[in-house]
């Protein structure tokens, strides 16, 4: 019965294709820090998404459960109309900790960690680390350009301007 040994191997087959598929698209990081004069307890609240809503123009998450602890699951969608499901995956306000993971529908998804640390000078260090992997060619072409140290040390620069002047007020 040639038919019967045909589907024996398929699922092997599947498998193969199927992992060297997944493993062609490797996550993409990029790093990058600010400083903001205020302590750690006013700095924090800025990186959930509710905080985010003070200084991000055109940030308006809708909360689908819970509110910022782990486990809180939020959507939000991009001017372009990419609509991005968040998860929170850590949740540490006393040590300045917020990880989320993410999916952008057809383009991409990843994890975005932010970190507050008190600057012993006074203030709050902020590190901000995205890590993407592409979802197909458009995913590709978003991850470049959004990673794209230039782009990124950029992105981050308006942050670091948008809560600085929350946090002046």
């Amino acid at each position: 019965m040639p038919g019967k040994h045909r589907c024996r191997f398929l699922p092997v087959l599947i498998v193969t294709l199927w992992s060297k598929l997944a493993m062609c698209a490797v996550p993409q990081t990029q790093i990058q820090g600010f400083h903001l004069d205020a302590p750690l307890a006013r700095v924090f609240p800025l990186f959930t998404a509710e905080g985010e809503r003070s200084w991000a123009e055109g940030w308006d998450p809708e909360i689908l459960s819970g509110a910022e602890e782990r486990g809180s699951v939020f959507r939000t969608v991009h001017a372009d109309g990419t609509i991005t499901t968040w998860i929170v995956t850590d949740y540490r306000p006393a040590e300045g900790r917020v990880s989320y993971a993410r999916l952008a529908q057809g383009s991409n998804m990843g994890l975005v960690d932010v970190i507050c640390t008190a600057n012993p000078k006074g203030g709050t260090d902020v590190s901000v680390r995205y890590t993407l992997t592409a979802v197909g060619a458009e995913g590709k072409q978003f991850v470049a350009g959004f990673l794209d140290p230039e782009h990124y040390q950029a992105m981050i620069g308006e942050w670091h301007a948008a809560t600085a002047a929350v946090l002046a007020k």
